[in-house]
């Protein structure tokens, strides 16, 4: 069966699903390019508030196609080029995507499943979920932003060992470290992506907006930088019309309403 990006809508979430049966959902061109293409239709969508991102059956994603790595060997460099440049815009897409977007993780999220879990705004994962980059195994280096996303998240040592060891660490461990978000009973990780994104749908789109770009900026600018965009982010949403929802909501002691 060829691989695919399955997507359906829960209420007012996107699910787009990892489908790759003969590979345990191992990633390829094709997947990337639907990534992209669903994150697009469902930032012009307002009924479509989150995305969820998880893998059919009981694997999140085992990472790139080794066979399909091998036989790019024999192909001009070009080509895998492309191929990581099309999983890196996908990685790109979800971290501007002003939505918020949550990993539901089953099983095994290898490599660059590993990558793509950590781009994720909220990770949810069941206890029995493993997450691994053994890229060093067989003689390579990560992608799909791995490094990036693990070097703000862990301390240098633990990531030297998740990269250069290839070591595997499970769920409760990554949650104790703050990397995962909730930890789930096998079979149960979607279900509480969806519950967690159920919550998110009903607060005011443009703040969760401003707080996904703000977080995404604050690492690589300086403090005057990132105080000035807090301002204009708070003005901007205040004068916003869901800013009047909320606070007269509060006051009134009534759950808000937002369009």
């Amino acid at each position: 069966m060829p691989a695919e990006l399955k997507s359906h809508s829960e209420g007012r979430t996107m699910v787009l699903t990892l489908s790759n049966p003969d590979h345990r959902n191992a990633l390829g061109p094709e997947i990337y390019a639907a990534g992209v293409e669903a994150l697009n239709a469902a930032d012009s969508n307002p009924e479509v508030r989150s995305v969820v991102i998880t893998g059919a059956g009981s694997t999140f994603c085992a990472g790139g196609n080794l066979q399909r790595l091998l036989d790019n060997r024999s192909k001009p460099p070009e080509v895998q080029a492309q191929s990581i440049e099309g999983l890196h815009g996908w990685i790109e897409a979800i971290r501007t995507f002003p939505k918020p977007v949550v990993a539901a993780v089953e099983g095994a999220a290898a490599g660059a499943g590993f990558s793509l879990a950590l781009a994720c705004d909220f990770i949810v994962a069941a206890d029995n979920a493993v997450f691994v980059m053994a890229y060093s195994s067989v003689a390579l280096s990560p992608d799909g932003g791995g490094t990036w996303s693990l070097v703000r998240a862990l301390p240098r040592q633990l990531v030297s060992e998740l990269l250069m060891a290839g070591e595997r660490i499970g769920a409760a461990r990554l949650h104790a470290l703050g990397v995962v978000n909730r930890v789930t009973p096998v079979g149960a990780a979607l279900d509480e992506a969806l519950a967690l994104a159920a919550r998110l749908n009903e607060r005011a789109p443009n703040a969760l907006a401003s707080i996904k770009e703000l977080v995404n900026d604050a690492g690589d600018t300086t403090l005057s930088r990132q105080l000035a965009a807090e301002r204009d982010h708070f003005v901007r949403n205040l004068h916003h019309a869901n800013g009047a929802i909320g606070i007269q909501a509060f006051l009134a002691k009534q759950p808000p309403r937002y369009p």
